[in-house]
């Protein structure tokens, strides 16, 4: 699946690598290299940085599906037979 962004947002990025690699780096490059770069950059590593989103989404959900199966367990009323 690739990763598409709005055009605002992809813009804004472009420009923002563009400024840090002139401030950072001392090299300036164009509006379409700034575009270029971006697409690499989402295409190799936007995969790295999605997966582990949903790697901690998943431990942060077990997390609370565990306090929740607790909370739930705490409403037991104690039986008489």
């Amino acid at each position: 699946m690739k990763i598409e962004l709005e055009k605002p947002a992809r813009d804004a990025l472009a420009r923002a690598l563009a400024r840090y690699l002139k401030d950072e780096c001392d090299v300036e490059i164009g509006g379409m290299d700034a575009m270029l770069l971006l697409d690499f950059i989402s295409e190799r590593l936007g995969p790295h940085y999605y997966n582990q989103a949903l790697y901690d989404a998943r431990a942060h959900l077990a997390a609370r599906m565990e306090a929740l199966g607790e909370a739930v367990y705490e409403l037991e009323k104690p039986a008489k037979l």
